[in-house]
Parts: structure tokens; sequence; C-alpha cells
């Protein structure tokens, strides 16, 4: 159960009390599942030894978060979002063993829209949010396949703005903080989004600029240039017809020069405390050799309550062979071609 605790800020000992009140939430996911992977990633001579092991995430990551707000006044309120996930398999923290790798931010809000500092999601991750019917977990977690825009922007400054006749947009800035120049490793996101009724329809851009070194001829010296090195759109929609959801995506990508196009299509059919997830991602890279692959996933929830639930997911990539992507689920990249996934996940 989500814990809320109040606090009346004091300024000069206890002599007097400030206006403004916050409220600190404590909140997290423990989710655990086996997971099943073979397949491996193909090579000339062999392919990897299946594994089966215990995850810690496969559906949702396991996290332990803290968020708060703070009424300012005047319609201007104050927050924060300290989100740490944790490797519940074998204790510690996930995200390469980092805290608060998840989320950590400060922001203020308005009517004018919300303006938040630090790691963050990035519009583009929350737009195949939109397009994907596993919600980015399980083995058919459409990552595997799509872009993500690095899933979450460090350094970011990010700008959310109101609802208005069903349209929002969201702005992000990542700085580079690079030693050698400020704009090697910026990062760049927005997207627009759109509701009504029971159609979402989101639009999103995302880019890295990189250093490019080109290096010296006999004739010209090394030159060294800053340009985006992965540019990504996604177009991504989902339509509630009630007896079934259907998602759709369509990714436009230039990574170095090589350039390709993801398609997503999926449904959830909800019957009472079952649903049935299933999706069919291909992606077509236009201009490499035998770099193509698609994937194929089915998945099954059953309610317990409104806070736990039971999963399971079987996913399978199809890699032309010069391609080697693997079937992840929330947490994990994935060892195989494809999995299997048993679990129960619990929000707190």
């Amino acid at each position: 159960m989500k814990k809320l605790f109040t606090a009346l800020a004091l300024s000069g000992g206890f002599a007097c009390a400030a206006h403004a009140q916050s409220v600190v939430e404590i909140y997290g996911v423990a989710d655990m599942g086996f997971v099943a992977e073979s397949g491996g990633v193909p090579t000339a001579t062999t392919k990897l030894t299946p594994v089966n092991k215990l995850t810690s995430g496969v559906q949702s990551g396991t996290r332990l978060g803290f968020k708060g707000t703070e009424n300012l006044g005047e319609g201007m309120t104050a927050m924060f979002v300290l989100e740490t996930g944790i490797a519940a398999d074998a204790g510690g923290f996930a995200q390469a063993n980092t805290a608060f790798a998840r989320q950590s931010f400060v922001g203020l809000q308005n009517n004018l829209g919300t303006l938040t500092l630090g790691r963050q999601y990035t519009p583009l991750f929350n737009t195949l949010m939109v397009a994907d019917p596993f919600a980015a977990g399980m083995a058919g977690a459409a990552q595997n396949l799509m872009p993500t825009g690095g899933i979450r922007m460090n350094n970011a400054v990010k700008y959310t703005s109101p609802v208005f006749a069903g349209f929002s947009t969201e702005l992000a800035y990542g700085f580079g903080e690079a030693v050698d120049n400020s704009s090697n490793g910026q990062e760049r996101s927005a997207a627009i989004n759109y509701t009504a009724n029971d159609l979402k329809v989101a639009l999103a851009y995302n880019d890295w600029i990189q250093k490019v070194v080109t290096a010296a001829t006999a004739t010209t010296p090394e030159t060294i240039t800053y340009r985006p090195n992965r540019k990504d759109w996604f177009l991504a929609a989902n339509y509630d017809l009630k007896v079934a959801k259907i998602f759709v995506g369509v990714t436009d990508t230039d990574f170095g020069g090589v350039k390709s196009n993801d398609y997503l299509i999926g449904t959830q059919i909800p019957f009472g405390q079952h649903t049935f997830i299933a999706s069919y991602i291909n992606k077509n890279v236009r201009n490499a050799a035998s770099m193509d692959a698609n994937q194929i996933a089915l998945g099954y929830t059953y309610s317990l309550s409104n806070r736990t639930n039971l999963y399971a997911a079987w996913g399978r990539i199809d890699n032309d062979s010069a391609a080697g992507y693997t079937v992840g689920n929330n947490s994990e990249l994935g060892t195989g071609e494809k999995a299997f996934n048993l679990g129960v996940r619990h929000f707190f």
C-alpha cells in the first residue's frame, strides 16, 4: 500500500510555520519471473547455450521510489521524483548497479505546464509506450526491435505542456557535458500527443549529437565535427474497442547512415481477470544487406487483485544472417532469439 507522509515545513526552528505543505509518497513494484532463453545470436559456426534463470523486473522493472509535491501558492507546485531500480533476484541496484537511475528529477508546475530537471524518460520512449501492447515488458517488449531514445535522458531539461483540446507536447534537451566539446553527447527529443475518448496518438522525434572524427589523409588534415549520429521518428497510436485494444507503431531511423523502418501491430484482449496480448514487429533495414528482422510475441496476464497479477509470455525474433537482435524483457536485453517468461508482479 502506498505510504503518504505529510510534513509542515518549519522556519526559524519551531517559532513559525511556513505557508506551504509537502506530501511525500513511497511507492514501488516487486516483479520476479522465470525466464528461459534459447537460440542465441547466430554466428557463422555456433549458437549460444540455452539460458534458464530467475529474473527481477520481467514485466515491469522492480523499483522503489519517492515522489513529492509542495503547494507553493498562486497555482504553483514544486515536485520531485527519486526512483531506484532493484535487482531483487540477487539484491542490489539495477541499471548498472546505480542508485536512483530509473528517474531522479525536480521541477515546477503551474497552468502553463511542467518544467523538470534531471534524469527522465525520453519523449520517444513515452511514444513507444503508446504503441506497445506489452508496455515495454515481457518477451514481447517493443524495444527488442524498435527505438527508445535510450529510454532515459541524463542531464535533461524537460517541458510538458497542459492538455488543450486533446493535444499536449513534450520537449526535452539533454546536455552533453563532454570535456572535449559541450555539443558532444547532447540529446534532443520532442513529442506531440493527442487523446480523444478511446483514441491516443503520439508522434516523436529524437536525436543524439556525437563527435565524428575524419582521419587525416596524405593531402588533408584530421577533422572533427559534431552532428547527429542517430535520428529517430516514431508515430504511435492505440484505440480501445472495449472488446479489444488495437496498437500500431511506425518508425524511421537513421543510425550513422544505416536507415531502417519498423512496423508494429498488436492487441490486448481483456476478459474478466484475464488479458491476452499479441504483437508483431517488422524491422526493415533499407540500405544494409541481410540485417532485417521480425518479432512475434504472445502474452497473458491474470489479475489476482488491483495490485497483483500473474503473467506469462513467449517471444521469437527471426534474424537475417547479419542481424543479431535478441528477445529481452523490461529489464534485460536477452541472450537468445526465443524467450519464455512466467512470473508475478505486485505494486505497492
